[in-house]
């Protein structure tokens, strides 16, 4: 009886949801894209910074 209830409630909390529309959607996409694509070139930078003093300092 308490799964039926709890479907119920979820049932009733998803028709008060706020969906966003597609032009939203598509703005927070990109901009998701983007910062994954920032933060792992400046990963990507800041290993090979790491490699290359770590091979200067031990070779």
């Amino acid at each position: 009886m308490k799964l039926v209830s709890f479907f119920k409630n979820v049932s009733r909390e998803m028709k008060k949801v706020s969906w966003p529309g597609r032009k939203e959607l598509t703005n927070s996409t990109i901009t998701v894209i983007a910062t994954v694509a920032f933060i792992a070139l400046f990963f990507v930078i800041v290993d090979l910074g790491i490699t290359e003093i770590l091979n200067l300092l031990f070779e």
